[in-house]
């Protein structure tokens, strides 16, 4: 019967329509839901009842139509909308969102299971969990070096609260900086001889300073520091003698010299080097001095500075002369520092110092204090810098540093009880090391790779997933990695609560990948990402889905009433 159709028809409409009202009460339930992904209903009609089949056009008439009745309408689908949910900042570092299409991955008694939602914790074993149902997290756990294992094979995210760094020694220290070109050179390069000496008339034999010299008495000598061009300190000897009424020199001065190593203890060794002496002259009238300049040279000690005359005088006062090397200018030395580590974690200041020698030419010396240990006897040698102030060669103790690149080694002995250790000294290459130009000399360690024993004192997670432990010593360390999954149809997953999904039909293998890669998906810590659910939407299907309910309902009421007439006819 026709009007039964209508009733059915219209009970359809109640009853899916009913269904669409569960979807939207599940939504709007769901709208606090983390990770919460909103679903739709749409509806298909059912089978159409023929009335009439249409015909084809002939020549001598046209087509016809066919004639349907349809019998009501179905649920045609129910999907989720996977699009991105907002984030929420919580603070707290396990709490986890994905941005883009993967899901976490979680084991709960065997079963792997995935998830939107990321307010995880770590349990009293240490594994990553939803405390939800105690699901664990999967990813990869890192060897003990911090390496992340390659490969896709799944395991529980473990982390030892409990886990100490064992103490590194430090092997190699990396420094940069620059030395400045104009800085004023260690060696001594002018010595000036500043005074008078007394003219007499008439002239007298007489020395000065005191009596005649004496190498054994100070008094007799002026004793001044002067500088190799290795910068080795050595100490020069100055005194003058008159001569005596005696053509051709009556009442001329001499200058005598004499140089001397220094000991450890910086006090003279051996014998005089290079001694020699000078006959000043000087002008009758001013009594300026008349001296030409002259060069002190011993190549075999590396002597080589100038010997000034020229502020000398010749006049009627007391003698009073003075040995300036190389006019009063004092040589600063560039100095660095870093903290490095024995086997046993203590730790230790290692200093360098560069002193300028010469024209791209930089001595250096490494130094820890007593109190640490010894580093032996080769901690020292020279820089040389080529025309464009990048290093050209190293020398350590006498000999070219052969390796390629150049790298001085220095053996430290703690005086911990700590093991011997050799220490790269790396002063880099180019303009990514040390340099000389006319910027200011300065110079610092940029790294080293030792570290002190510690203690894990926290957790950062990246957005690649990489599980990062913060120690107290400052290093860090990978522990492990969070791995996410994606799916071809990701409306192909079921629910099975607690915000997680399996695997079903037409949903796809799950493709397992590392955040940030193929999988197109990272991961913001300290966030979670909220239920997808629009509320004004809701509402307007709900309104939509209220006024099909009550059309319907219309309807079913409306083919009663006409029932009602047909069986009235019989009375």
């Amino acid at each position: 019967m026709a009007l039964l159709n209508s009733l059915f028809a219209g009970v359809s409409g109640l009853r899916n329509n009913q269904a669409t009202m569960d979807v939207i009460g599940n939504n709007i339930a769901n709208v606090n839901t983390i990770g919460f992904k909103g679903s739709r209903v749409t509806f298909s009609d059912t089978f159409n009842q023929f009335v009439k089949a249409g015909t084809n056009p002939t020549a001598t008439s046209g087509g016809t139509n066919s004639f349907q009745i349809g019998l009501g309408m179905k649920i045609n689908s129910i999907d989720r909308n996977w699009n991105q949910g907002t984030f929420e900042r919580t603070g707290i570092t396990t709490d986890l969102a994905l941005q883009g299409q993967g899901l976490f991955i979680l084991k709960s008694n065997g079963q792997q299971l995935y998830s939107r939602a990321g307010a995880f914790i770590f349990d009293a074993d240490g594994k990553l969990v939803n405390p939800q149902n105690g699901a664990v997290v999967q990813g990869k756990v890192a060897n003990g070096l911090g390496e992340i294992p390659a490969g896709t094979t799944l395991q529980d995210i473990v982390i030892d609260k409990n886990l100490r760094l064992p103490a590194v020694k430090t092997t190699k220290a990396v420094w940069g900086g620059n030395l400045q070109s104009s800085s004023t050179t260690i060696r001594t390069d002018t010595v000036e001889l500043v005074g008078n000496l007394k003219r007499e008339s008439p002239a007298a034999a007489a020395t000065f300073p005191g009596a005649a010299y004496n190498a054994a008495d100070p008094l007799t000598y002026n004793a001044s520091t002067i500088y190799n061009k290795d910068g080795q300190a050595m100490q020069l000897r100055s005194w003058y003698t008159e001569a005596s009424a005696v053509a051709p020199a009556v009442g001329a001065w001499t200058y005598n010299y004499a140089i001397f190593a220094l000991d450890a203890n910086g006090n003279p060794t051996g014998a005089a080097i290079a001694p020699g002496t000078q006959l000043l002259s000087f002008d009758a009238t001013t009594g300026a001095s008349t001296t030409a300049q002259i060069n002190i040279t011993d190549d075999p000690n590396k002597i080589d500075y100038k010997l000034n005359f020229s502020s000398l005088n010749n006049l009627v006062a007391d003698n009073n002369v003075i040995a300036r090397i190389d006019k009063g200018e004092t040589p600063e030395p560039v100095l660095g520092a870093v903290t490095i580590f024995d086997s046993l974690g203590n730790s230790h200041t290692l200093s360098i110092k560069f002193d300028h020698l010469d024209n791209n030419r930089w001595s250096w010396k490494a130094t820890v204090p007593g109190a640490s240990g010894d580093l032996g006897s080769n901690a020292y040698g020279e820089a040389i810098f080529d025309p464009n102030g990048q290093i050209q060669s190293l020398w350590q103790a006498g000999n070219q540093v052969t390796s390629t690149p150049p790298v001085p080694q220095i053996t430290f002995t703690p005086a911990s009880g700590a093991e011997a250790q050799i220490i790269d000294l790396d002063f880099g290459t180019g303009t990514a090391g040390v340099t000389q130009t006319n910027l200011t000399s300065q110079v610092a360690a940029l790294s080293q790779n030792g570290s002190s024993s510690a203690a894990l004192s926290n957790l950062n997670i990246d957005q690649y997933g990489n599980i990062i432990g913060i120690f107290s010593n400052g290093n860090s360390r990978n522990l492990a990695q969070i791995m996410v999954a994606t799916f071809r149809n990701l409306n192909g997953l079921v629910s099975v609560g607690d915000n997680m999904y399996n695997v079903a039909a037409n949903a796809g293998d799950p493709r397992i990948d590392v955040p940030g890669e193929n999988s197109v998906t990272t991961i913001q810590s300290g966030a979670l990402e909220q239920s997808n659910v629009d509320l004004s939407e809701e509402f307007t299907r709900m309104i939509v889905s209220q006024r099909g309910f009550q059309a319907n309902a219309r309807v079913v009421t409306t083919a009663d009433s006409l029932l009602q007439e047909i069986t009235n006819l019989i009375r």
